[in-house]
Formats: C-alpha cells, structure tokens, sequence
C-alpha cells in the first residue's frame, strides 16, 4: 500500500474528529428563490460537472484524516500542558529489607525508590500510593520546575493503596478531578508520571473498564483499567482525560499480560484523601455482613433466586444488618437505588456512602423481593503502623553514632587534601570509622551503618573520631561517607 492509500486508510478511521467545534461551522446560506418555470424547450444546458478523480478524492481524504490527527496531538499536548506542573516525583529512601514494585537504586548509603504523585491543595497537599512511601525514611519530592521539598506524611490508607504527603510551600499548581463514575469506557486517557525516574512521562492510551475488582492485592478494589503504558515509578501518578482531569490514581500493571494497568478511581481517591487530611485516618461504612457473589452454580439450586446479586453468607449479630432483619441466604440486589450485580458492587456503593446516612437495599429471600434500612456504622480497623519517617528520632546524648578511630584497611585512603603529618592520601594512619548506630537515631535515619569511613565532617577533610564528635555537637552534622569504594553524602540532625 503506498503512502497516499495508507493516509487515507487513517483518515477512515478518525471521522468522529471532525466536528463543527474543531472544523469551524458556517452559518447556512439564505435560501434561493424559487426558479421561474420555462417550457422544456427553452432552458439552458448546463455544463456537466466533471467528476473528481480517485486521486483527488484520496488526496483530499489524507488532508482530512491529517488535520485530524494533528488536532488529537494538540489535544494530547494541551493536557500534559495542563496538568504536568501538578505532578511530582517521589523519592524514598527506605531500609534494606523493603520490597517494592519501584523501581529501586543505590544513593550511597540507603537504598531509594522512585514514585509520583500529584498537588492536588496549592498548600502542598500531595496524593500518591501507599505503597510507594511504605517503608520510608525520607521522603523526597521533586517539582516539574526542579525544586525539592522533604515530604512529611500526613496519612495512608493501605486498603485503598493511597497516601497523602504534605510538602512546605505554598501557591502550588494544582490538578482537577473528574467523576469517574461518569467517565465512558472508550475515551481517550493520559498517564502521567516518573516510570524508572523518567520524570514527567506522558503515555496515551484508553480507558479500557471499569469497576474492576478480584485482584487480591488490597482489602479495597474498584479499579479503572487502562491500556495507556503504565511502568514502575508511574505508582501514584495520574491518569486524566482530554479535559485535563484526573480520573484516576496509577497503582498497579497487571504483569501477565500488556496494556493492562489499573488505577483507584477519582471519587474513590478524593474522599480517601480529604478524610486523610481532615482525620489522618479513613472512616469506612460497614454493616456486618459476609458477602460473596452469586453465581450460576449457587443460583440454580436456591428457589426463586434472582439472576445476580451479593450473597450474604454471614450477619454480624451486634452490626445494623442484623437491626435491619438481614440473613444469610438473603440476595442484596440493590443498594441505594443502585444494581447491585456481585459483592463487589454492594461493597463499593457502601464505602462511596459516610458512616450514619442510612440506605435503602433491596433483597430476595425465598422468591419474595422486599426493602429494609440500614444505617452505616463505622468499620473498626486498626491505624496502620507509623512509618519510620513518621516516629520520632528515639532520645540520644548525640546522633547515635559511636565513632573510633582505626587503621585504614586495603583499598581505603583518607583525604585531607593537602601534604603534612598525614600525607596527602592519608596512608598509614589512623581514620574515623563507625563503629556503631543506634536504632532509630538520625545516624540511622541518614543511613549510615557500622563500619562506614567519615572522609569529612562538616567541611574537615579527614578527621579524627574525636573531631567529628566535637563537630556533631551542635546537633547537625554533615558528613561525607566511604562506604565499599564509593563516597556519599549524609546529613545529620537531633
């Protein structure tokens, strides 16, 4: 197929494109009078129109399709326009016994991962995963413009996988959310984010469902699935639609196949993140039921069943569906006026609801379809553990750190950097080892560890074991680290 037949192919594929709004529509012509009537014998002979030929058609098809597809290319640039500035980059650094699905590399003297995230209070309240600061013990975020900020967290909620990290700044550009439970399947959407540190990555793709769940990764599942590239290090970043609002939170790819990444859905997301910020905690809606979905199997041996639905298979006596006269074999198929077609959807429709509004559910029992009230009580979870960037540095005389001062082993050097009692290269003498680091102590947290060589302290090239305690007396102390060969910067503070 040669080059013109392929543009014209596209252009077969785009007509949905061309609308008045992008096209420019022109207002209708007033409307000709009406010819006067002659006898046959006395009017003219038109001229034939000669006909356009193939190539002309084509031509004008591939002009068509062409300015089509560059006003989607200006659509996919206005929206990375729009919201990019309100997406950041994470870096967390983290102890060495943390698995992650970031991507992970080595910064001296701590292992750190890679994440995003997204303003979403120009006061620097920041949405992202859970998981991307789990585990952490500095936080790092990183604006589009290259300013850095130290992220405190100001609440996560592992069973949604979200997190909210407040950073010091102010007028920051924000992002807008969508109603996701609005969005269509088939719609143009963009991702954005830092996969494996790329910052401010755009891939395009579509939404590609919604509603999904059954994953198992965490206790709350209702997912957008997306087939916009999604890679490690996109975790927390947004996916928006051609208006430039978010519709989801990055979270997960599923690694068996292509194309399928999942997202936390805006509504979901944006209430997680206000109760964060307002409570520093998620109150969630329950009822006390067990539920599960009915299936083809359980619904042809159980009389009168209807053909979908949540099966409650337990009732909590002391929760409000045991008030509300609900038992097991009883079939949720609504809840709120909304269908409920598995457990899925009872579940999620109860958490989209505030602990005290009381709802209406429909229910099957034995053939007979009734409606009761329940009144959402408060799921008794308990508060995730706090981060070690969260605790309090634990009481110390000094850093945590005890230092001594020891031979330099093969392959060590010390630099003074100048000539005298030392040497230049520091060979054959003594230098500042540490020897030990307390848990939780700002030594730990800077991620120093037992046996590390301090090539200088604050600003002294090769110092003694007693000149870096008299220089970490003040409580602040910046040191510069060997560690296996290679050098790193740390920053200490009580």
């Amino acid at each position: 197929m040669n080059s013109r037949r392929l543009t014209a192919s596209l252009a077969l594929l785009v007509p949905a494109l061309s609308l008045p709004s992008l096209a420019g529509a022109q207002p209708s012509a007033a409307p000709a009078p009406a010819p006067t009537l002659r006898a046959p014998s006395a009017l003219p002979k038109a001229a034939p129109s000669p006909a356009p030929s193939g190539a002309a058609a084509s031509s004008a098809a591939a002009s068509a399709g062409a300015a089509d597809l560059r006003r989607l290319g200006e659509a996919f640039a206005d929206v990375a326009d729009k919201v990019g500035p309100a997406v950041v980059q994470i870096e967390v650094a983290v102890g060495e016994d943390v698995s992650s699905p970031l991507r992970w590399f080595r910064d001296g003297g701590q292992r750190r991962g890679l994440g995003s995230g997204v303003i979403f209070s120009p006061d620097g309240g920041i949405l992202t995963n859970n998981h991307v600061i789990d585990g952490a013990r500095a936080i790092t975020v990183r604006l589009r413009d290259g300013r850095m900020f130290a992220g405190r967290v100001a609440g996560r909620d592992p069973a949604t996988d979200l997190a909210v990290l407040r950073i010091d700044a102010k007028d920051l550009p924000t992002a807008t959310f969508a109603d996701s439970d609005a969005a269509r399947v088939g719609a143009w959407v963009v991702a954005i984010g830092s996969p494996f540190g790329l910052g401010h990555t755009v891939t395009t793709g579509v939404l590609s469902a919604k509603g999904r769940g059954g994953v198992g990764v965490n206790d709350v599942e209702d997912y957008l699935q997306t087939d916009a590239s999604i890679n490690p290090g996109n975790s927390g970043g947004p996916l928006v639609d051609l208006d430039g609002r978010v519709l989801g939170i990055n979270t997960m790819i599923v690694s068996r196949g292509q194309g399928i990444g999942l997202a936390v859905p805006a509504n979901m997301a944006r209430r997680v993140a206000e109760q964060l910020l307002r409570h520093g905690r998620v109150e969630r809606a329950w009822i006390g039921v067990g539920l599960q979905d009915l299936t083809p199997q359980l619904a042809a041996v159980m009389p009168d069943a209807p053909r979908a639905g949540a099966l409650v298979n337990a009732v909590n006596p002391s929760g409000p569906a045991a008030r509300s006269n609900l038992q097991p074999g009883d079939v949720i198929t609504s809840v709120a006026a909304r269908p409920a077609r598995d457990a899925q959807d009872v579940i999620r429709e109860l958490f989209n609801h505030n602990v005290g509004e009381t709802l209406t559910l429909e229910v099957a029992r034995g053939g007979q379809r009734y409606q009761t009230r329940v009144t959402l009580a408060a799921r008794s979870e308990p508060p995730p553990p706090a981060l070690p960037v969260q605790r309090a540095p634990a009481p110390h005389a000094g850093l945590g750190l005890t230092l001594r001062d020891a031979p330099a082993e093969r392959g060590e050097r010390g630099e003074r950097g100048e000539r005298g009692e030392r040497g230049e290269r520091g060979e054959g003498r003594s230098l500042a080892r540490v020897a030990f680091v307390a848990d939780d102590s700002p030594a730990e947290r800077a991620g120093l560890r037992p046996g590390d060589v301090i090539l200088e302290a604050d600003g002294r090239r090769a110092p003694t074991a007693a000149e870096v305690e008299e220089a970490a007396r003040d409580g602040e102390l910046l040191v510069r680290v060997q560690r296996r060969g290679a050098a790193f910067y740390a920053a200490l503070k009580r």
